[in-house]
């Protein structure tokens, strides 16, 4: 007689059964970013209470109307004009100002993140290409790195809120204003991830390799063409997509100094004047948005280019 098989631990539980349902889900991969967001909802919700409770107590008894815990509670998730607004708060005032209003009229969210966008990708385009530019110097010349990269690395000790009104300045005293200054503040934050990852990139190529060029008698800028700057493609997406967001709050940063009447800078602006927090943290979940929303943006080309170069998926 032939002893029967054992059976596999687990192949009599398929995924209709609970045990499998439950399997896979806690392996999907969206999982734990749900318990993270449903874990900070939950904090914000507690932080509003705890921020608003003083506040709102005292206007529930100036009305002169009983009101218990729960009613309290309410209130403080009701505010109109919270120290700290509920969620629900920020996503009703976002979709008032982007599907409520027309996106050319200034009250409109959209007309003011175009504003910021546009300054955005002029100094990200600026600052990328000024990265590149050095990280390409900084491989040729021992001089330029030695003498310029501790140079690069001290600018970003500077605060950009010390130098951004200086920016403003100087640029308004030889008329250049408008979408520009805002540029150049972006351009100034977003270079240096772009030049130290560039840097590191075309400097990550294998001795093997690079003698094997010079075997072929490659010159210096086919093996930059044909090697260095292939290998460094990693390393320029990722300080890409710190670049860009970098941009996106010097583009921001630019336009607090100068009194804008557009852009989402600006919209912080209005929100603080008129004590408008709801207003205030709309701009800056819209603001958290669009940097989300660049960075994908970066991340599709990185895998467009990869499957340019011939690499699977």
């Amino acid at each position: 007689m032939s002893a029967a098989p054992l059976a596999e631990p687990g192949a009599g539980i398929g995924l209709s059964t609970p045990v499998g349902l439950r399997a896979r889900v806690l392996q999907a991969r969206g999982v734990p970013v749900l318990a993270v967001v449903l874990a900070i909802l939950a904090l914000w919700y507690a932080g509003a209470v705890v921020m608003n409770w003083q506040t709102e107590g005292d206007r529930l008894a100036r009305a002169g109307q009983p009101f218990d815990a729960a009613q309290h509670v309410a209130a403080t998730w009701s505010a109109e004009r919270p120290i700290l607004p509920a969620p629900h708060q920020i996503v009703a005032e976002i979709w008032k100002t982007t599907v409520g209003v027309r996106p050319t009229s200034p009250r409109s969210l959209i007309f003011h993140a175009q504003v910021t966008l546009a300054s955005t990708l002029l100094g990200f385009a600026m600052g990328s290409l000024l990265g590149v530019a050095l990280a390409v110097g900084i491989l040729h010349s021992r001089t330029l790195d030695r003498s310029l990269m501790p140079w690069i690395i001290a600018s970003q000790t500077i605060p950009i809120l010390a130098v951004a009104p200086m920016i403003i300045v100087v640029l308004n005293a030889v008329g250049v204003a408008g979408l520009v200054p805002k540029a150049i503040i972006a351009t100034y934050l977003s270079f240096f991830p772009v030049a130290v990852g560039m840097v590191k990139g075309l400097r990550s190529p294998d001795r093997m390799h690079l003698d094997l060029m010079r075997t072929y008698g490659a010159t210096r800028s086919q093996v930059l063409a044909k090697l260095r700057f292939p290998a460094s493609l990693p390393f320029l997406f990722a300080s890409m997509k710190i670049a860009v967001a970098a941009a996106l709050v010097g583009a921001i940063v630019g336009e607090l100094p100068t009194g804008a009447v557009a852009g989402l800078g600006a919209r912080l602006l209005a929100g603080s004047y008129y004590g408008q927090t709801i207003q205030i943290w709309s701009a800056l979940v819209t603001a958290s948005a669009l940097a989300a929303i660049l960075v994908a943006l970066i991340g599709l080309a990185e895998t467009a280019a990869r499957r340019r170069m011939g690499e699977r998926p």
